[in-house]
This record gives structure tokens, C-alpha cells and sequence, in this order.
């Protein structure tokens, strides 16, 4: 490995574990700093934390591998996640930064759904925590996953052993750097990193494609789509071989943003509602240019495959192999600090709402109702410990898949908070009842679907992705059981607060 490759990467953890110190240093006194920051991002700091933590390696390895192996048609993901985030920004965003503080102060998702239904207080806090923290080990595991296909794609062997591969080092380094500043630093420390991480992954996305299709060997627009159409004359259609249902199951994907609690958890930290707008138009104009950069990588850099007679074995790794080929050491340094940037954006956040449920909803709920604000951020320390070395587990075998482990994921917290979020602020005919069945019928359908393989193949046809009955069957749940079970005594009206 060239020595700029080396020290470009060396800046990079430098960087981030500097933004650790500092952020302990500012913001670790109190549970409210620790895991929220002191609700004091600033809108840019707020925008890119959610767009960084919410792309993950993904961005960079799920999606141009996606559209790499298909062609144009993966591209209705990225636009269906666009139009969602838009809609997250503009619905949920200023109603949840304003009725999280309005409601007791809550510090996490579990403790403003019992706040927002004391009747069913127990149960929301309970049952919420137990699903942030099960799909968020399965949703951490993507990122570590990614992380060990970098270092074995990338790195290659650094040590001869038979009992640690390159693909596990990398899973166990990630998560290594990532558990060393948002233990240290908290929820300043993840937002800061998710900032320079963000602006990081979009230069790259802006960086990489255009070297592909206008450096040496890429051709320009023509050749490149002239090469496409030699390997599949369908290749650069937005509709070949897309049944409605495969459509669907592509578009809403934007369904699961209303539910993502590692996302919506930055605009609970946002210093005023009245930041929220500028805040979201900085985001999706950070979202819109990371998209259409990664679907332009991902066709592209077919295109330049298949000129230049690369092998490429798996899909997944297009980004890591262009990287290498491309560009200058010092350079290929900073882009594969640029996935890194999108894998550990991600996991960090995800550790920290799971430290955040473990802490608030769990210890402080069942064990220390008296805990100190001292010891309920050491609490969370360790639970972050304890969550990445799970995740770190289940990410143990090299062939899994980025977008697969994301899919689940990304499902499974769409459907069973969604619903639930959008209606908790919208409607105050919401029962608690009605809540907890939303909450419970949501990942239930999520799970059994996935478990009888009918996101593969449904009666015959193709597979529907599993956020569309989760959160149909969560939504009518919710509605409902609270038209049936809500009374004066056991809803809270939003107006009434």
C-alpha cells in the first residue's frame, strides 16, 4: 500500500478522534449533552449529521453496486429516499424538535412516546427500546460489513494468519475507531464527525464520477453510453423489466425516514424550530448532489469497466476499485477516508440512539430510576460498547450483502416508528393503545414477511419490499385501535399539552 494511501487515512483518524476530545470537553456533562448534544446544532452541522448518518456505506457501495449490476432502474431508490427525506424535513422535523422538548424534556424516542401517551408510558418505552436496539445491531452490522469489504478489497493481506482474515480486521478496525469517539465524545462528537464526514462523501461523489467518464479511458457521455449499450441495450432504461410492484418496492424506500430514530433524532438537537427550514435546504441540496454522484459512479463506472476489461467480482466494491485505479495515492487516501466517512457516520449514530435506549429506557426505567446525570453517561458509554461488539457478530461473515442487511434494517424501523411518529404529532385523536398496536403490528409484519421470503417472491410474482405492508398494516393499526380504544382519560391532545 503506497505510503500517501497511508497518510491520507492517518489524517483522517486524526481528525476524527480530535473532534472526539473536543466534543468531551464540551458536551459530556449532562445526559441531555451527552446524548443530545445540548440541543445546540447549528442548521448546517444538523443537515449534513442527518444526510451523513443516514446514507452510510451505502451510498457509496450498496447503491452504484446496485445500479453497476442493473443498470438505471436501481435509480428509483435513490429518488424515492429523496422525496421521503424531503417530506421527513417538512412534516416530522419542526413538530418533533418542538414537542420533544414540550413533552418533558425527552431525550430519546421511547421516553417522548411515553411522555406523549402516559397511559401506555411501560409499554411504548419498553417495547420502542427493544426494536431500536435489535434492528439497530442488524443496521450497525451493514456498516461494519462494509467497513471489512474496504480493508479486504482495498488493504489486501496485512498479517499472515489462519485466524483473522482482511475482512474481519477491517469489521473489528471500524468499529474499533468509530466505539473510541462516540464513547469519548457522545452526540457533539458524532454530529461534528457526521459534518466533516458528509462534506467529505459528497466531494468524492462530485470528485469520482467525473474522473471516470472525462478522464483517461472514460470516453465522455457518448462513448460511454455507447459501451452501455453494447453490454445491455436496456442498460441506461428507467423502466426495463420494472413490473408496478418492483416500482413500488423501489419508491418507498422514502417511507422508511419517518421511522429512522438515528435520523429524526438530529432535528430533536436543532437550536430552534425556526432553524429547521434552513437546515432542510441545506440538506437536500447535500442529498441531491451525494444521489445523483453515486448513481453516476455506479453507471459510469460500468461503462468505464467494460472499456478498460476490469474485473470486477463483486458490484459492491466498484467505488474501492476506481479509487485505487484512478487516482494519485494522496488522493486514493482521501476517497477511501470518504467511504470510511460514510460507514462510520452512520454506525456512531446508530450506537449512540441504541447507548441512548439502553440508558433512558432501560437502565434508568428498571434499575436506577435515581441515577446521576454522571452515571447515566457512563451507562451509555457502555452500552455503546456492548452494542458494536454485537453488531460486530453478526457482520462476521464476508459474504453478506450492504443493501440487504441496510433493506431489513431500513424496513423494519419504517414501519414500526413511521406511522407511529407522523401520527403521535399530526393527530390528536391518537390513542396509546392505538400506539402500542401501531408499534408492535409495524415490526411484526416487517419480520414475519422477511422470515417467509415473500420479499423475494410473493404468490409467484416478484418480491415486495417489506416496508410497504409493515407500515400499511402499522398505519391501520394505529387508526384503528385508537378510534376504538381512545377516550378523554387515555389520550393526550397535542393541544392541550
Amino acid at each position: 500500500m503506497a505510503i500517501g494511501v497511508w497518510i491520507s487515512l492517518l489524517l483522517y483518524f486524526a481528525l476524527m478522534l480530535s473532534i472526539g476530545f473536543y466534543a468531551w470537553r464540551k458536551s459530556t456533562a449532562s445526559s441531555e449533552e451527552y446524548m443530545l448534544g445540548g440541543r445546540q446544532l447549528s442548521p448546517a452541522v444538523a443537515a449534513l449529521s442527518a444526510g451523513a448518518s443516514d446514507m452510510s456505506g451505502w451510498l457509496l457501495l450498496g447503491l452504484p453496486g446496485a445500479l453497476y449490476a442493473t443498470g438505471l432502474v436501481e435509480a428509483w431508490i435513490g429518488i424515492g429516499l429523496f422525496v421521503g427525506a424531503f417530506v421527513n424535513w417538512i412534516v416530522v422535523a419542526p413538530r418533533l424538535r418542538e414537542q420533544t422538548e414540550r413533552y418533558d424534556n425527552s431525550l430519546t424516542i421511547p421516553q417522548f412516546l411515553s411522555n406523549r401517551f402516559p397511559s401506555r408510558a411501560m409499554a411504548l418505552r419498553t417495547i420502542s427500546a427493544i426494536v431500536i436496539v435489535v434492528f439497530f445491531a442488524v443496521y450497525t452490522a451493514s456498516g461494519l460489513v462494509a467497513g471489512g469489504k474496504l480493508f479486504m478489497s482495498a488493504f489486501g493481506s496485512l498479517i499472515d494468519s489462519s485466524t483473522f482474515s482482511d475482512y474481519s480486521i477491517g469489521v473489528w478496525l471500524t468499529l474499533g475507531i468509530v466505539l473510541t469517539y462516540t464513547v469519548i465524545g457522545g452526540f457533539l462528537a458524532v454530529s461534528l464527525t457526521d459534518f466533516v464526514q458528509g462534506s467529505i462523501m459528497m466531494l468524492a461523489l462530485i470528485v469520482m464520477p467525473a474522473v471516470v467518464l472525462f478522464g483517461s479511458g472514460g470516453g465522455g457521455f457518448d462513448q460511454a453510453s455507447e459501451t452501455l449499450a453494447q453490454v445491455d441495450p436496456n442498460f441506461l432504461s428507467w423502466t426495463n423489466g420494472l413490473t408496478f410492484i418492483g416500482f413500488l418496492s423501489a419508491v418507498t424506500w422514502g417511507l422508511g425516514y419517518f421511522g429512522q430514530p438515528h435520523i429524526i433524532v438530529r432535528f430533536m438537537a436543532i437550536r430552534t424550530v425556526g432553524e429547521v427550514p434552513k437546515a432542510r435546504n441545506i440538506g437536500m441540496t447535500w442529498m441531491a448532489i451525494s444521489l445523483i454522484g453515486a448513481i453516476s459512479l455506479g453507471v459510469f463506472g460500468r461503462a468505464y469497466a467494460v472499456r478498460n476489461g476490469l474485473d470486477v467480482g463483486d458490484s459492491e466494491t466498484i467505488f474501492i476499485v476506481l479509487a485505487d485505479l484512478l487516482f494519485h495515492p494522496l488522493i486514493t487516501g482521501f476517497l477511501y477516508a470518504a467511504l470510511l466517512a460514510a460507514i462510520m457516520s452512520t454506525i456512531s449514530s446508530q450506537l449512540l440512539v441504541s447507548s441512548s435506549s439502553l440508558t433512558e429506557d432501560f437502565y434508568r426505567l428498571f434499575l436506577r430510576k435515581e441515577a446521576t446525570d454522571s452515571e447515566s453517561v457512563m451507562i451509555g458509554r457502555i452500552s455503546v460498547l456492548i452494542v458494536g461488539v454485537i453488531a460486530a457478530f453478526i457482520a462476521s461473515n464476508p459474504d453478506s450483502q450492504v443493501l440487504g442487511l441496510v433493506s431489513n434494517a431500513w424496513a423494519g424501523f419504517g414501519a414500526a416508528f413511521g406511522p407511529l411518529i407522523i401520527l403521535s404529532l399530526t393527530w390528536s385523536r391518537m390513542s396509546g393503545t392505538g400506539a402500542v398496536a401501531g408499534l408492535v403490528v409495524g415490526a411484526l409484519t416487517v419480520i414475519v414477511w422477511i422470515a417467509l421470503g415473500w420479499n423475494s417472491s410473493f404468490l409467484g410474482g416478484p418480491g415486495v419490499y417489506e416496508i410497504i405492508p409493515g407500515f400499511v398494516a402499522a398505519w391501520a393499526a394505529i387508526y384503528f385501535v385508537s378510534l376504538a380504544t381512545a377516550s378523554s382519560g387515555e389520550f393526550r391532545a397535542l393541544e392541550k399539552s
